[in-house]
């Protein structure tokens, strides 16, 4: 692919007998946002991991601009390579400013305090995640949603080729999801992330890849992708696919599926409404 920055070359992951990925292949093109979505399981966490060097793959490679990862120093892809994980988390008792301020750590020049330029970086990674406030608190303070704000914003300073997102959206509310990914959107970053949400990732994402036991199932865009007969073959429900009214971006309207018959009526249905 013309523009390509990040290549998953027929990755495979094998763990404990189990096959985690099986011989993924994705690319990743300069300024373009891709899309992991699957089921639990589906193998989407597994092949971020190996992106951020956390993991490696038992066969096949992550390439950079054609190079292979794993050639590379670690201090080098740390440069290149920024990642907000699942399992991001802090337990130290450091300010919000201190924590943004460790994205530059791969840039780091021994015992060097950070340049004029880094501390600008650092404001406006905190402006732009809407933590400014925050500054001198201790981030064993914050919310869930707020600590995740502070990731994105270290992870932003740290002026990654490709920024790698495990489930970005968690912990987030309804404002913050929305002014994240609508940040994402406007940025001119290159991103793979993994989401939930297939809305969200219909909206944001360029590209879309369906996992699903570790195999690639389909990628294309959203609208070639999010189908019904695709959700229903591999998330297991019945959904009907519409036009968003104003982006045109497909958008899925999900289908209760009825209660089983012989279902225990909840416990207060005996109850009657007043009577007028």
């Amino acid at each position: 692919m013309a523009g390509t920055v990040l290549s998953l070359c027929e990755l495979s992951v094998e763990a404990a007998g189990r096959t985690l990925v099986d011989r993924l292949s994705i690319d990743v093109a300069a300024r373009r946002i891709v899309g992991l979505v699957g089921p639990n399981g589906s193998g989407k966490s597994t092949a971020l991991r190996c992106v951020y060097r956390a993991l490696k793959p038992t066969s096949g490679a992550v390439l950079l601009d054609g190079t292979d990862l794993t050639s590379l120093k670690l201090r080098d892809s740390a440069r290149a390579v920024a990642a907000l994980t699942q399992e991001s988390h802090t337990e130290l008792d450091f300010t919000v400013e201190e924590v943004v301020a460790l994205g530059r750590t791969p840039h780091a020049r021994g015992n060097h305090p950070l340049t004029d330029r880094e501390h600008a970086l650092c404001r406006q990674a905190m402006d732009r995640l809407d933590v400014t406030h925050l500054a001198h608190r201790s981030v064993l303070t914050l919310s869930g949603g707020e600590r995740q704000r502070v990731l994105v914003a270290r992870a932003l300073v740290q002026e990654p080729r490709v920024l790698v997102l495990d489930e970005p959206t968690n912990h987030l509310d309804v404002r913050h999801q929305v002014e994240l990914l609508s940040f994402l959107r406007g940025s001119g970053l290159t991103v793979l992330t993994a989401l939930h949400d297939l809305n969200l990732a219909a909206q944001v994402c360029d590209h879309i890849a369906v996992l699903s036991s570790g195999s690639l199932v389909s990628s294309g865009s959203p609208a070639e992708v999010l189908t019904p007969e695709l959700v229903r073959k591999v998330f297991g429900v019945d959904a009907t696919v519409v036009r968003h009214p104003r982006t045109g971006t497909p958008q899925l309207l999900y289908d209760l599926a009825p209660a089983p018959t012989g279902t225990p009526a909840p416990a207060d249905a005996h109850l009657e409404g007043p009577h007028s």
